[in-house]
């Protein structure tokens, strides 16, 4: 977990680990409550998005699945498709039989997925006595989300179009220069002389696509 203080406002912003991100989701208590998790986590809806979202809304393709969140979902004129993990899917079509196509699948004020992952967190931080997790809200777990694209290697262009991202330097200042402890211990396994890092990080030589042949090669 990293954390970063806020420049005008109390709190800090959270980066959570993939690892942390997978705790959080397990604390849910109910397919709800894991749903909102994962959109949030893994979908990188905001909270408001996460409460209009309908079985009408997840598409398939020939790039897999995704999901259909809508500028204005009263207008619905214009719409960007993240892709979405099979648990999602899986968790969305089961609730979908207890209703109606276009009726949302979370049916709750955003205030209470914000409480839902305040509580998440509050059991976090009992159980592991990290108090970072107190300061936890749900738009780190978007944060998580967008930075962890990145890492993976998605182009930073793609992750904005995912995310619905227009602000290129919003984007820039909150997104590119923050990297996850996996990432940092996987790039410090890319330089000879360093010790301590990922032993199995593949090595791209600069200026070019292909990888190294060892991890401790001349040059």
């Amino acid at each position: 977990m990293r954390l970063q203080d806020y420049e005008d406002d109390d709190g800090k912003r959270v980066w959570l680990s993939d690892d942390e991100l997978k705790q959080l989701i397990e604390q849910a208590e109910t397919p709800h409550q894991r749903l909102a998790f994962l959109l949030a986590g893994r979908v990188g809806l905001r909270r408001s998005e996460i409460i209009e979202v309908t079985p009408d809304d997840l598409v398939s393709g020939p790039t897999g699945d995704h999901l259909r969140v809508w500028e204005s979902y009263a207008k619905r004129d214009k719409y960007r498709e993240p892709p979405v993990p099979n648990e999602v899917v899986t968790i969305a079509e089961t609730l979908a039989y207890q209703q109606d196509d276009d009726e949302p699948l979370i049916d709750v004020a955003g205030s209470t997925v914000y409480r839902w992952v305040k509580r998440a967190a509050a059991q976090l931080e009992e159980e592991t006595g990290d108090e970072g997790w107190q300061f936890l809200d749900v738009h780190d777990l978007r944060r998580t989300w967008g930075t962890y694209l990145l890492e993976q290697g998605v182009i930073p262009s793609v992750v904005m179009a995912f995310g619905g991202w227009e602000d290129w330097e919003t984007f820039r200042q909150h997104y590119l220069g923050e990297f996850s402890p996996e990432a940092i211990r996987r790039e410090r396994g890319k330089v000879d002389f360093l010790e301590g890092g990922d032993e199995e990080a593949e090595v791209v030589h600069p200026g070019t696509m292909e990888p190294a042949t060892s991890h401790h090669s001349a040059g």
